[in-house]
């Protein structure tokens, strides 16, 4: 099932396979909506590593207890060109341009962190 042009529900499944819980449906296409932005600004793909989680499997990969991602409001995502570093800077640009919603915007090794939780969150 696609949520937007470029992204399917499919992808942001938990890891363990388990699919994202219809009540929360619409949290996952608010943030498709906006990943869609991204990846239409790149104008290339962008890949989910981890978009909603269960309890458990939060717990087994060290998640937060309040992660964003068991309410299917985060996705942990990469580009092939362009680092971490860098495409957090461009969505940090595309929030500020008002084209993405503010939230939780994490830089990490291999991968950025973006949430839709509504209030500015950096790390």
């Amino acid at each position: 099932m696609f949520l937007t042009k470029n992204f399917t529900l499919e992808e942001f499944t938990c890891k363990d396979g388990t699919p994202v819980p219809a009540e929360l449906i619409d949290n996952v296409k608010e943030l498709a909506e906006n990943l869609q932005v991204l990846r239409d600004f790149l104008d290339q793909p962008v890949h989910i590593l981890s978009g909603y989680r269960t309890e458990e499997h939060n717990k087994k990969v060290k998640g937060k207890n309040k992660s964003q991602h068991l309410l299917a409001k985060a996705a942990d995502i990469t580009t092939k060109t362009h680092s971490p570093r860098q495409l957090a800077a461009i969505i940090e640009h595309l929030i500020m341009a008002g084209k993405m919603e503010q939230g939780g915007l994490g830089v990490y090794k291999g991968f950025v962190h973006y949430d839709i939780r509504g209030v500015k969150s950096r790390w």
